[in-house]
């Protein structure tokens, strides 16, 4: 479906369906973060340890994403997001009603399992409703959803915390879930889906290197966020001794940064996209090796929170990227890029946990964040490199 059979106004409400789900999936993703300090008291356990149960979903997105996208390729899209949905509810509500830990981590994993395919489904969906110069715009709108999720969503999580209980946090996300069923089912268009797809087909994504390349720069460059955004909450009790009712507000101010990066790149993105996505990547390490020396006081914290925040922009510039560079492979490339979202959500929190660990404090999370930086603007442009060197080697 194109823009041209479908009118601005109908477009708009597809849009905002498809966005009410990165809401929800954003909401108990960045709130597992935030209630760090409340579960593992709880639970009795440390919180470098309870930082294992968001590497749990993180690796859920990982494993369900290629597999999910590769073997629902042949259906309908809107019944695919549908059932998605449906079935991160419920792994949402078991999560909160856990006995304890283990089952908890368990549950967390399952949680994961829907995200990548349904982002990667949806971002497919929004970008057929427009022209092929808009393709960024479109699919901003979707994570918009997420972005909102960390500005509204996380920061009321963050409260149920602290006044309610953990459990809340998670348990409110099946309500948004089903909210989402309901937009979707009203809304979504009806589709036969691509009869022609196949698991073969789609795991043609897997033999291009520019597809990996493209993963291994999200799944690295990403990492630098999440080893800070998990630590944050720990960041403000312990090292800058801030009230307890600064955390949802500092949250929200993250959340503030990665709406407006998801707005302003999603405006300029098309324009360069690789131009886009290194920039956002040097911001990114200037404002992690900030980070452990504006710990001191929230009033230096929070504006470095915010471009830190906007760094999450990333993900927006290498979705469009992997839908040039996938060929027919659309659903799982699109899907995947949310398991390098993902892996980068396992493997960030996991380094600087050892760096907590360590002895070195909340702050050097900052420090461990701008090394995977680095890591991920030598991956950024080692694709660079071999795009001009695959052009310069193929015939005219």
């Amino acid at each position: 479906m194109t823009s041209a059979s479908q009118p601005q106004s109908g477009t708009g409400i597809i849009l905002l369906a498809l966005a009410m789900g990165g809401f929800s999936i954003g909401t108990t993703e960045f709130a597992a973060m935030s209630l760090v300090p409340y579960y593992s008291a709880d639970l009795g356990i440390s919180e470098a340890e309870a930082s294992h149960a968001i590497s749990a979903y993180a690796l859920g997105v990982v494993v369900g994403a290629p597999l999910i996208s590769a073997f629902g390729a042949r259906m309908s899209r809107k019944r695919l997001l549908i059932l998605l949905m449906l079935a991160f509810g419920l792994a949402n509500v078991l999560a909160a009603l856990a006995p304890e830990y283990r089952s908890m981590v368990l549950f967390r994993f399952f949680s994961g399992v829907p995200h990548g395919a349904y982002f990667g489904v949806a971002s497919l969906l929004a970008a057929s409703l427009v022209p092929q110069n808009r393709r960024t715009w479109a699919v901003s709108r979707v994570m918009m959803g997420l972005t909102v999720a960390t500005v509204v969503g996380v920061p009321a999580a963050s409260l149920m915390g602290q006044h309610l209980g953990w459990r809340w946090g998670f348990g409110v996300v099946g309500l948004l879930a089903m909210i989402t069923v309901t937009l979707l089912m009203r809304h979504a268009p009806d589709d036969r889906g691509d009869p022609t797809a196949s698991p073969l087909s789609e795991l043609s994504a897997l033999g291009r290197r520019q597809v990996w390349l493209t993963l291994l720069t999200g799944a690295v460059g990403f990492g630098g966020l999440f080893a800070v955004y998990t630590y944050v909450a720990s960041t403000l009790l312990s090292v800058t001794q801030a009230p307890e009712w600064t955390v949802p507000v500092v949250l929200m101010i993250f959340g503030l940064g990665m709406l407006t990066g998801t707005v302003v790149v999603g405006r300029i993105a098309d324009r360069g996209l690789m131009r886009t996505a290194a920039g956002i990547i040097v911001t990114s390490f200037v404002m992690l090796m900030i980070y452990p020396m504006a710990s001191g006081s929230v009033w230096t914290l929070a504006p470095t929170v915010f471009m830190i925040g906007a760094s999450g922009s990333l993900g927006l510039v290498l979705q469009t990227r992997l839908m040039d560079v996938a060929g027919r492979a659309q659903t799982l490339a699109a899907a995947l890029n949310h398991s390098a979202f993902n892996a980068a959500n396992a493997l960030g929190p996991w380094l600087a946990s050892l760096a907590i660990s360590a002895g070195y404090g909340f702050e050097s999370s900052g420090y461990v964040g701008a090394a995977l930086a680095v890591c991920g603007l030598l991956m950024l442009g080692i694709s660079v490199w071999d795009q001009r060197r695959s052009e310069a080697l193929s015939p005219c």
